[in-house]
């Protein structure tokens, strides 16, 4: 089964739709599917539930699907850095629904493993738990979250065979592993491929069997909030 593709646009040929739900991986600007979701703008793509950490920043990841306004509901833990996303959710031209961070990585995860729901104490009592079933274990209250399936998975990760066996770099596995787990398709940005059977199997992160395309590619670094300062004076 061929996995490796020669660019973005060709690996999510024929996987996109208006109104599907699409999880994304990373955290602010670190393990970013940067190349794919360029390729998801380009397509044209409306009506979009994105289910990520959160939007990037403006004019950059996930940023630009907001400046198109091909995003029409978010699934997140915060806004972040991002001003039109809040600038969108405050004027009611954006759906959101926010998740605590632990919730929504458990949500994906599930989602990933199978499991259509799981009851946890995190939002009990709060806004987050209005309008859920609560149920009592060990004199705890906790409420029921679904897991979350997605139509598409799109993730970043550092090192992939080309079975798709994936290692992610340091805090790039964040939101990256479950989101990968949780689609119906995953598709994956690396910065290289190697040889089957180069990468130790101990230090593979998530298995082959997640992961449906990969394409290799250059990725832009930037830093989210650049913080210095001023050089001692000798």
């Amino acid at each position: 089964m061929k996995k490796v593709y020669g660019s973005a646009s060709e690996a999510l040929d024929g996987l996109l739709h208006d109104g599907m739900l699409i999880a994304a991986g990373g955290f602010g600007l670190c393990g970013i599917p940067e190349l794919l979701i360029d390729a998801i703008v380009e397509s044209g793509v409306k009506d979009l539930t994105v289910a990520s950490n959160n939007a990037g920043v403006d004019g950059f990841g996930l940023g630009k699907l907001l400046d198109t306004r091909q995003i029409k509901k978010m699934m997140s833990s915060y806004v972040g850095e991002n001003k039109e996303f809040m600038r969108q959710y405050l004027g009611g031209e954006l759906e959101l629904e926010f998740n605590p961070q632990g919730t929504l990585a458990e949500r994906m995860r599930a989602g990933g493993a199978g499991i259509p729901g799981f009851y946890t104490k995190t939002g009990y009592g709060t806004q987050i738990g209005e309008g859920k079933e609560v149920k009592v274990f060990n004199g705890e209250h906790y409420i029921l979250e679904e897991g979350i399936f997605a139509d598409l998975s799109i993730v970043k990760a550092w090192k992939a065979d080309d079975t798709g066996n994936l290692v992610f770099r340091k805090t790039a596995r964040n939101f990256n592993p479950p989101a990968a787990m949780c689609g119906k398709v995953c598709v994956v940005e690396v910065e290289e491929i190697v040889e089957r059977g180069a990468l130790d199997p101990d230090h593979i992160h998530l298995p082959g069997i997640y992961v449906h395309r990969i394409i290799q590619g250059q990725h832009e670094k930037r830093i989210e909030q650049r913080t210095t300062r001023k050089r001692e004076e000798a």
